[in-house]
């Protein structure tokens, strides 16, 4: 007989649904069933799976493979990678073993203490990309020119007024987007702690500037001509737009070549900038942690935190009281 799933919940985290998903799998579930519990995976964590156990197989390993192996995988691998991505190397093998209804060897207490001891001796801190402030921003899309220079100019002012991630801001259409006298709201249908779609709401104000966010996209909306489907799109070398929707990493390697014609180092910025700029303009500006959340869509302050960069140091610093 066919084992039964129990009539439990479904467990929440990456590593839980992971599991789900390959025992379903390897239990030879209705197929209308594998593909809803598959679903409950993003897209870019199985992609990101995959490219694990491939780098885990060409290095020698294998499905099963003992503790010894896989701690010796994480030593030799401990200089020339960061240890969030062993971290992940270890997820996927976990759930390559539990696929397959094994024990598996990133349990064992050699494998934890490995990679513990590579935790303690790199003593990196998390690289964190330079949040990009508002006058940088227009620094960057002053002299922007052309239908790729307006759909860039789009593309950065509402990515930093909007502090969506790259993915959602390029899975934007026009239909997403409700404008009105008081600005644009922007309907956000799914993101990375939204898998479900419930969705949510943000609003980019009009504001009385030259390079006012609201206004801008509608003028590349107009002069692009896009009245239904993708917002951002690619534009071909004689600036004439494309069809296809821009990718996530599109956004970061417009982000560098435009800090790099404003005179900026492109080597300290990525598409994350934008999200991470508004977070901490906004903290500075004075702007409550609530309402900072309510546009970037953090869950919790401790998250938000990792955002706000650097923009309290100053204030109400002891060394005011003393000098």
């Amino acid at each position: 007989m066919k084992k039964r799933l129990t009539a439990e919940p479904l467990p929440r985290g990456k590593r839980s649904r992971e599991r789900l998903t390959h025992y379903v799998a390897a239990q030879h579930c209705d197929e209308t069933v594998r593909r809803y519990v598959a679903a409950a995976l993003a897209d870019n964590t199985l992609r990101a799976y995959r490219a694990d156990l491939k780098h885990f197989f060409a290095w020698g390993g294998a499905i099963p493979d003992s503790p010894e192996h896989v701690a010796l995988y994480i030593a030799r691998h401990a200089t020339c990678l960061a240890v969030s991505t062993l971290s992940r190397r270890l997820v996927a093998i976990d759930c390559a073993h539990a696929a397959r209804g094994l024990a598996s060897p990133t349990k064992s207490e050699l494998v934890r203490a490995t990679l513990q001891g590579v935790r303690r001796s790199q003593r990196r801190g998390v690289r964190q990309v330079a949040p990009l402030q508002k006058m940088q921003i227009l620094q960057m899309v002053a002299r922007l020119k052309g239908l790729r220079g307006l759909r860039d100019r789009a593309l950065l002012l509402i990515g930093f007024a909007s502090a969506l991630r790259r993915s959602e801001l390029v899975s934007l259409d026009v239909e997403d987007v409700r404008f009105s006298d008081d600005g644009a709201v922007i309907r956000v249908r799914r993101s990375k702690t939204d898998q479900e779609g419930r969705g949510r709401d943000i609003a980019i104000p009009r504001v009385r500037a030259r390079h006012c966010p609201c206004r801008t996209l509608l003028r590349w909306l107009q002069a692009a001509g896009i009245t239904a489907g993708p917002i951002f799109r690619r534009v071909d070398r004689y600036d004439h737009l494309l069809p296809q929707r821009l990718s996530a990493q599109s956004v970061a390697l417009i982000v560098k070549q435009r800090a790099s014609e404003a005179g900026l180092d492109p080597r300290e910025f990525s598409g994350h900038s934008l999200r991470a700029g508004f977070a901490t303009s906004a903290a500075k500006g004075g702007a409550s942690p609530s309402s900072i959340r309510a546009q970037t869509g953090h869950t919790s302050d401790a998250m938000l935190q990792r955002y706000i960069r650097n923009s309290q140091l100053f204030t109400d610093n002891p060394n005011l009281k003393i000098w």
